[in-house]
């Protein structure tokens, strides 16, 4: 992957870089199609990162349809398809992490997932520094995700530019996801709940009727609470850049979910202007 860099680079080709845990759907190629339109080459790298799955989660049973998003990058003209081994990138010697402190890490997912996002630098760290790319893309669906890279790459200025990529979702709102798969049928037939409750809410702020985060969380609560085998996580509203909790919603802020339904956990978020 280096050398095939350096050969590249030393050309003057631009590089645009879509990392992935692989269960490739129409949110991956959203990105990779605006990685194609903005670079020379395209770099779709496909590995389930170990390190940002806790002891209880999903690591074993995270789907892996490795001839499948090879298909899918062939046709959409990705010129490099990456998919290096757990022992390629974490030896068993490996000992160097990447930790990023503060409300960035500490609010929303970071909360419930203990060591999540030190798993997610080191991993795109290590990425980075393999594909060096000009332009990195993420969806907005894991918006503290990207947030966290971004902050990772200024504080260590990196040489790539970050771009977050809108959410992309389901005819009904549903956000597009790898694990809406292990969703059953009724399962998803409610799950589009979720953004309903986050459209619900985004029209309260703006047409100015709810603006306490208290009251606007026990709303969306209720909502939230009609899907049989719910479990809601958090209802969050916080800075778009710190992910510092609001109280009073006086200025732009996201709105973000996480509620498992059955053994699924969705997230999404939308933000309030």
């Amino acid at each position: 992957m280096q050398a095939y860099v350096f050969r590249t680079k030393s050309r003057g080709i631009s590089i645009g870089f879509v990392p992935t845990m692989g269960a490739l759907h129409d949110g991956h190629v959203s990105l990779i199609r605006r990685a194609r339109k903005e670079n020379e080459e395209v770099i779709v790298s496909v590995f389930v990162n170990p390190l940002q799955f806790g002891p209880k989660e999903d690591f074993k049973a995270y789907p892996r349809p490795l001839s499948a998003d090879k298909s899918l990058c062939l046709r959409e003209h990705v010129d490099v398809f990456f998919c290096p081994s757990p022992q390629e990138m974490f030896p068993n010697d490996f000992c160097t992490s990447v930790e990023l402190s503060g409300p960035l890490t500490a609010n929303l997912c970071g909360a419930f997932r203990p060591g999540h996002f030190k798993g997610v630098a080191t991993v795109v760290l290590k990425l980075f520094n393999l594909v060096q790319p000009n332009r990195a893309y993420f969806g907005e669906k894991d918006y503290q995700q990207v947030r966290v890279i971004q902050r990772m790459v200024q504080d260590l200025s990196m040489p790539v530019h970050v771009v977050a990529c809108p959410t992309i979702r389901e005819a009904d709102g549903l956000a597009v996801s790898s694990r809406n798969r292990y969703l059953s049928r009724k399962q998803r037939e409610e799950a589009v709940k979720v953004y309903q409750s986050l459209y619900l809410g985004r029209e309260l702020v703006e047409q100015k009727i709810v603006l306490d985060s208290g009251r606007l969380i026990k709303r969306l609560s209720q909502v939230i609470s009609t899907i049989p085998s719910s479990r809601l996580d958090y209802i969050s509203i916080a800075d778009p850049l710190t992910l510092e909790p609001m109280n009073k919603i006086r200025r732009p802020a996201l709105l973000a979910i996480a509620v498992r339904i059955g053994k699924t956990r969705l997230i999404d978020n939308v933000i309030i202007t």
